[in-house]
């Protein structure tokens, strides 16, 4: 697809639907994330390991 190595994204709304999708799309190309939901968000904790699991921070 595309390499996104030494890059960083913010996905919005990244803890469920489109959002996490893109997310873990990027963190599969190389990217790392910033994830941005609402505070407290269990969803966007599980998110964040999905990504960490990938290798990605």
């Amino acid at each position: 697809m595309f390499d996104l190595t030494g890059k960083a994204a913010l996905v919005t709304g990244s803890s469920r639907g489109i959002g996490k999708s893109i997310a873990t799309a990027f963190a599969k190309q190389g990217a790392d994330i910033i994830i941005n939901d609402l505070p407290g968000n269990a969803l966007a904790y599980e998110t964040a390991k999905e990504i960490q699991a990938l290798g990605r921070s």
